[in-house]
């Protein structure tokens, strides 16, 4: 991800001067940011209950019919 030099990477304050350092941090950050992103997509469910995770909240029951994984 390359940036100007005279433009803030993401999630910089407006008006301050960075290091080269900070500047590559935010840099990564964001890259990181938007690759977990990427991933969080790509791994989503398809066809799943809507709703609370019923493993978690001991849901498991579908429209009155009690259903086993």
């Amino acid at each position: 991800m390359k940036v100007m030099e005279d433009e803030a990477p993401p999630n910089a304050a407006p008006g301050k001067a960075l290091s080269p350092a900070a500047r590559r941090a935010l840099e990564e950050a964001a890259a990181r940011k938007a690759a977990e992103a990427a991933e969080a997509e790509r791994l989503a469910e398809q066809g799943g209950p809507a709703g609370l995770e019923p493993t978690r909240f001991g849901d498991w029951e579908r429209k009155g019919i009690a259903v086993d994984f």
